[in-house]
C-alpha cells in the first residue's frame, strides 16, 4: 500500500462510524448511575460496564497517541481507574477522543503505521511491530468497540437495565437479521 495524502471516503466513513459508537456510549452513560456503571451484576464478576468502557477508550487513546510517531502500542494502556468508576470521567474521555477524531490532521491521510504485537515477548520476537494503516486501525477500533459493547449490554441487562436491543450488535449482524425478517415476511 502506498501512502497517499488523499482523504478517502472509506476513511471518512470509518471515522464517522467510530464517532457514532462513542456518542452511543455517551447516551448510554446518561441511562446509568455510577453504582451500576462500576459494579458487577450478580454472577458476572469481574465484568463491569465501566471496566469494558475504560478498555475501549484506552484503545482509542493508544491509537491517537501513536499517530505522531506512527507506532501504536495497544498494550501501553494507562488503565485509568477513574474512567472505570466514574461516568463523568468516562464522559470527559469520550468527548476528548471524539474531538481528536474530528480534528486530528494525522487522521486525514492514509499512511502506514506500525502496531506493537499483542503481548510481544522481546526475547522471542526480533521486530515486534507489524505494518498496518490508519484505515485498518480505525476498522479494528470499530470492531473492538462493538465487541465490548456486547459485553457491556450483557452486563447491564444482568443489572436489570433496559437497553436498545441493537446495542452491541455488529452492523453486519443487524443487516443479516433485517434480511431474515424481510425474507420471512
Amino acid at each position: 500500500m502506498q501512502p497517499t495524502s488523499a482523504f478517502s471516503s472509506g476513511q471518512s466513513a470509518l471515522i464517522a462510524t467510530n464517532i457514532r459508537w462513542l456518542r452511543q456510549a455517551l447516551r448510554l452513560l446518561d441511562q446509568l448511575d455510577d453504582t451500576v456503571y462500576s459494579t458487577a451484576a450478580p454472577g458476572f464478576g469481574p465484568h463491569r460496564a465501566g471496566a469494558h468502557l475504560r478498555h475501549i477508550l484506552e484503545f482509542y487513546q493508544c491509537f491517537l497517541q501513536g499517530l505522531d510517531s506512527s507506532h501504536i502500542d495497544y498494550d501501553s494502556r494507562r488503565r485509568d481507574e477513574a474512567i472505570e468508576l466514574s461516568r463523568a470521567a468516562a464522559s470527559k474521555a469520550i468527548r476528548s477522543i471524539v474531538h481528536a477524531l474530528e480534528s486530528r490532521s494525522g487522521l486525514r491521510e492514509e499512511r502506514i503505521v506500525w502496531v506493537q504485537m499483542e503481548d510481544a515477548d522481546e526475547t522471542r520476537v526480533r521486530d515486534s511491530f507489524m505494518e498496518s494503516s490508519i484505515s485498518r486501525e480505525l476498522q479494528v477500533l470499530s470492531s473492538h468497540t462493538i465487541h465490548h459493547f456486547a459485553l457491556i449490554a450483557m452486563t447491564l441487562r444482568a443489572h436489570g437495565i433496559q437497553l436498545d436491543p441493537d446495542f452491541g450488535m455488529a452492523p453486519s449482524t443487524l443487516r443479516h437479521l433485517a434480511s431474515q425478517r424481510a425474507e420471512a415476511a
